[in-house]
């Protein structure tokens, strides 16, 4: 077997392949009927991948061209794909499609590991079928009234709030895609409400959930704010939010879920919020466990970094959406009194479902964030730079030297918690402070990352006087929570600041915030894992907002850096963002886009 693992032995010298690729292709290899160089490359492969976000390694990618070191001298010449394609299926080990093999290989050259070729086979199945299911009970004469009343006239302009909302009650799924301020949660309440008002509405059964704790706390925020201020039209609808895992129920040490197609949820209407963050593998089980007759919302920015986890599965959902078709078109007029531009040219069903929203409330698309914003979502690099460079101290938006110390900024601003913390504030004033402003790094570790950063913003109070004592766990340190604790009610995404507790003689424990607007205290050596949060991923920050927004980007060009994750970051700031970057790294950025190799857009729209 030393002859076939002698290519990818070379790549995982030059660290192009971990321990773990190289691993399953030996597994491959020793259960092959003919193993070769061309297998152990083609399942090294699809696991890396898979761990880099990609449902399935497309085999085009790498055939019929020289497959160079890190050095740059070719190592071994790939063959055409018609070739390469012939030699895995005969090793025994690479089946098509329906096929019980270990690795599934599709007509297009798209390799998948099974489970993930089963996952997206499954839920593209299952969205498809979703999508074909018009609401059959609804009154059309209660919905045109409930939509004047709740989306009254503004202008000429189609009311792409209503729109969404009317699509959603007419049909079993819907998707509502918008930028940040577009008004998705603020819709989907007003929606939640039409559907109250249809005949058997009252007895519809509500479900709201997120993939994180952070994402389903913000939203449950936002559900009591539009209760509190529409109580006769909002007083009726679910107040309690759930993360994805606990509404389908863990299975401690499984992978498996309580509740799948053989135990559905028991629920009528599922909201779904950053829908974005979920990878394919969750996706598929959710709508596994969803009954044939409820409804699913989700709700996301498709524009957004995608999961974590391998997938991208609302860029795909959205990814062929041109406008309704002409019949649901006449139907939208019929209850909204607006005419859509319809797409004739694509007659699927998943066209009825999908809904972008396109004005933003939260900052005006003239703004200079949202002028930003715009410019790196269309990859404007000249017009996002001059933004840039026009920005200056008393600007929404600026450009920081990377020879600029910005851990000296981002104390200056921290320091503002730590002077509440003198004062005696309460939770919910050191909470504001903290959430007004936050530091995002594009990775975890080198020089610019998390990690770094954390400690140089921490060395610099220190030097301040803010941090007394050699204790990590000082008066003020904001903490995250980086894997869930069902036990605790703590989940991966929480946040908490370390302060004196009061119930316990003023020993420091980590106070967290509740959704009912309570706080909670638990002691440091109860917690999950953790980490202390200066400074934060831009994937963590997914689902929250702050003021001012500092991105810290490393000095030198990397492939994750990309555009989606420089959008996500400019768009989680309300008032202020500040990018710590040159020009090359910045023109990097705005041109490389995130693309996870996946055959979900194809079975959903071809």
């Amino acid at each position: 077997m030393r002859d076939e693992r002698r290519l990818i032995g070379q790549l995982q010298a030059q660290g192009l392949l971990s321990d773990l690729d190289v691993y399953f292709a030996d597994l491959l290899l020793a259960k092959s009927d003919q193993p070769s160089e061309l297998l152990a490359l083609a399942a090294a492969m699809t696991s890396r991948v898979t761990n880099e976000g990609h449902v399935c390694f497309d085999l085009n990618e790498m055939a019929d061209r020289p497959l160079n070191g890190l050095d740059g001298q070719v190592i071994a010449t790939v063959p055409s794909l018609h070739d390469w394609s012939a030699r895995l299926h005969r090793s025994g080990v690479v089946g098509t499609p329906g096929e019980h093999q270990p690795l599934i290989l599709d007509a297009s050259g798209r390799l998948y590991l099974h489970r993930y070729w089963k996952y997206e086979h499954r839920l593209g199945f299952l969205l498809d079928e979703r999508a074909g299911r018009q609401a059959t009970d609804v009154d059309e004469t209660v919905l045109r009234t409930g939509l004047k009343q709740l989306f009254p006239n503004t202008g000429d302009d189609i009311d792409w709030q209503k729109q969404a909302a009317a699509a959603a009650v007419l049909r079993r799924l819907s998707v509502i895609s918008g930028g940040p301020g577009t008004g998705k949660t603020t819709t989907v309440m007003r929606l939640l409400a039409l559907l109250r008002q249809q005949p058997g509405g009252e007895a519809l059964r509500f479900a709201l959930a997120a993939p994180t704790g952070k994402a389903a706390g913000r939203l449950q925020e936002t559900i009591q704010q539009s209760r509190d201020s529409h109580p006769a039209q909002m007083g009726s609808l679910p107040e309690l939010t759930s993360t994805l895992h606990r509404l389908l129920g863990v299975r401690h040490g499984s992978t498996s879920f309580v509740h799948n197609r053989d135990n559905p949820l028991a629920l009528d209407v599922l909201v779904l919020d950053e829908a974005s963050m979920v990878p394919v593998a969750l996706m598929a089980k959710l709508l596994e466990a969803l009954p044939d007759s409820a409804r699913l919302i989700l709700l996301g920015d498709k524009d957004q970094l995608a999961s974590v986890e391998a997938g991208a599965v609302l860029g795909d959902i959205c990814s062929g959406y041109r406008g309704p078709t002409p019949h649901f078109a006449e139907q939208l007029q019929r209850v909204t009194g607006e005419s859509p531009l319809s797409d004739s040219s694509n007659p699927r069903a998943l066209a009825d479902s999908v809904v972008v929203l396109k004005k933003s409330y939260r900052f005006d698309s003239a703004s200079p964030i949202g002028r930003l914003a715009g410019a790196v979502n269309t990859g404007n690099f000249k017009q996002a730079w001059e933004l840039l460079e026009e920005g200056g101290a008393a600007s929404q938006i600026r450009r920081i030297p990377v020879s600029e110390d910005t851990a000296k900024l981002a104390a200056g601003r921290y320091a503002k918690i730590f002077e509440k913390i003198g004062k005696e504030a309460a939770p919910s004033e050191i909470f504001a402070s903290l959430n007004d402003y936050r530091v995002l790094c594009a990775m975890q570790q080198g020089p610019d990352g998390v990690t770094a950063v954390n400690r140089r913003i921490e060395a610099e109070l220190r030097s301040r006087g803010y941090i007394t004592g050699d204790s990590e766990w000082f008066q003020g340190r904001p903490v995250l929570v980086t894997r869930n604790s069902y036990g605790l009610g703590l989940y991966n995404g929480d946040i908490g600041v370390a302060l004196p507790n009061p119930q316990a003689g003023g020993e420091i424990s980590v106070v967290f915030p509740v959704a009912d607007g309570s706080f909670r205290w638990i002691a440091p050596a109860r917690l999950p894992e953790h980490q202390t949060v200066f400074a934060m991923t831009v994937h963590k920050s997914q689902g929250s907002e702050f003021n001012e927004v500092l991105l810290q980007l490393p000095a030198r060009d990397n492939p994750l850096l990309t555009r989606e994750l420089l959008y996500t970051a400019i768009t989680r700031a309300r008032s202020r963002f500040y990018i710590s970057t040159e020009q090359e790294v910045f023109h990097s950025l705005v041109h490389r886009q995130l693309r996870r190799n996946s055959g979900l857009a194809e079975v959903l729209w071809q």
